[in-house]
């Protein structure tokens, strides 16, 4: 019985991790690295890419919010590094960079631009708190319903002296 469940949980983990290599494919497919892949308006946003080869030290590049910018030779060989900002007056929602490197590489990509600028503390937690009665007594059931099972099972016990 103990080496069914073993079998089942290292079939249902190599399923899991099969599953996951398409979506790692799926994301790096590009030849575009661009960071952070979900910014704010007035942030920069780094541009990077070794599609355009070893020999290349210069490429274009252009966001459909920012405009053109350029890309030279990074600290590595062979990678190209550019940088631009986010302007105040982007839209939400994707924003599209495109890079051209000699001879005729196009790379093309694209990243999130949120709804609005976060600020203020971070809303973590239990989740909804118009659910919160309702876990804090779920929750106080659950430590109660244990507390009298071991009060059950310390009184049945019998007695280690005997009597």
């Amino acid at each position: 019985m103990g080496i069914t469940r073993v079998g089942i949980g290292i079939g249902m983990m190599a399923g899991f991790l099969a599953l996951q290599v398409p979506v790692a494919a799926a994301a790096g497919d590009s030849g575009l690295d661009i960071r952070p892949r979900q910014t704010a308006h007035g942030f920069t946003v780094t541009v990077s890419t070794t599609a355009c080869g070893a020999g290349v030290t210069y490429g274009k590049g252009e966001s459909e919010t920012a405009g053109a910018f350029h890309l030279f030779a990074g600290e590595s060989k062979g990678v190209l590094t550019g940088e631009f900002t986010v302007p105040e007056s982007a839209s939400p929602g994707t924003d599209t960079v495109t890079v051209k490197c000699p001879p005729r590489i196009r790379i093309t990509d694209s990243y999130q631009l949120p709804t609005r600028r976060p600020d203020g503390a971070v809303e973590a937690g239990f989740g909804d708190t118009g659910q919160q009665a309702t876990q804090l007594a779920l929750g106080a059931a659950l430590v109660a319903a244990a507390a009298a099972g071991a009060l059950v099972r310390r009184r049945r016990r019998p007695n280690a002296n005997g009597g």
